[in-house]
């Protein structure tokens, strides 16, 4: 599901204009990217959180060439599902 299919489905489930879903959902995005910054999780209950880890700088070997390159340490954003989400995503039956 892409950004367009989701406004246009929370519009229709929520009866709302499209316009108004899509200001919605950049708030949304802004606060939680604000909220990541500031290093705090952004916690939705029943779903996951979000929680910004930072990984080590490290050596790289390209496999070819065999240069060594040192990848600097950088910020990432980790999701971690909850146990409910965990939970009902395996309890529905296959889609094969």
């Amino acid at each position: 599901m892409n950004n367009k299919e989701l406004i246009s489905s929370l519009a229709l489930k929520m009866n709302l204009p499209k316009t108004e879903i899509n200001n919605m959902l950049q708030i949304f995005t802004q606060t939680c990217i604000e909220q990541l910054k500031e290093d705090n999780t952004v916690a939705f209950q029943g779903f996951g959180s979000l929680e910004v880890r930072k990984k080590d700088e490290r050596l790289s070997v390209h496999p070819v060439t065999k240069i060594r390159t040192l990848i600097p340490p950088k910020l990432v954003v980790c999701f971690k599902q909850s146990n409910v989400l965990k939970e009902k995503l395996n309890s529905q039956p296959d889609h094969e």
